[in-house]
């Protein structure tokens, strides 16, 4: 699955609630939504539901990629990690989504927006199982002030 030893700690930065971008194949070619996502089980998981056509799409063709990167600004730190694999609809797991959630939302269920506590028949989860990954640090070091 990895294809070069790592620049970084890829399980550590996989645990900060980052947006991952994810690019499956529609009817019309390729499709690309951002997703809160939890990497456990060697896989990235996260919820679907009749708000998305991701499922018709995975149906179809369960070829996906998915990148999960950041830059920083102010630090110039830029991680990478670019990930193909299959992904598959699986029944949603109410344990394994308040663990995702908790990551962006925190463990005050009291405080989540309800769309995150009223999951309907149709929720479902996406596991994508990654092939291949690839983690770059294309971080940047400023330069020496002059004076």
């Amino acid at each position: 699955m990895l294809t070069a030893i790592p620049p970084f700690d890829i399980e550590e930065f996989l645990r900060r609630p980052l947006v991952a971008r994810v690019a499956t194949n529609a009817t019309n070619g390729p499709t690309v939504r951002p997703v809160w996502f939890l990497w456990e089980q060697n896989a990235f998981w996260w919820i679907t539901g009749s708000y998305s056509r991701v499922a018709q799409h995975l149906r179809r063709d369960a070829r996906v990629s998915l990148v999960v990167d950041t830059c920083d600004l102010g630090t110039l730190e830029v991680l990478q990690v670019n990930v193909r694999g299959t992904g598959e609809i699986r029944p949603f797991d109410p344990q394994l989504a308040r663990r995702k959630l908790v990551r962006y939302l925190g463990e005050d269920e009291t405080t989540w927006p309800r769309d995150f506590h009223d999951f309907d028949e149709d929720t479902r989860l996406v596991r994508m199982q990654p092939d291949r990954l690839i983690a770059r640090d294309l971080s940047k070091q400023r330069a020496a002030d002059p004076n």
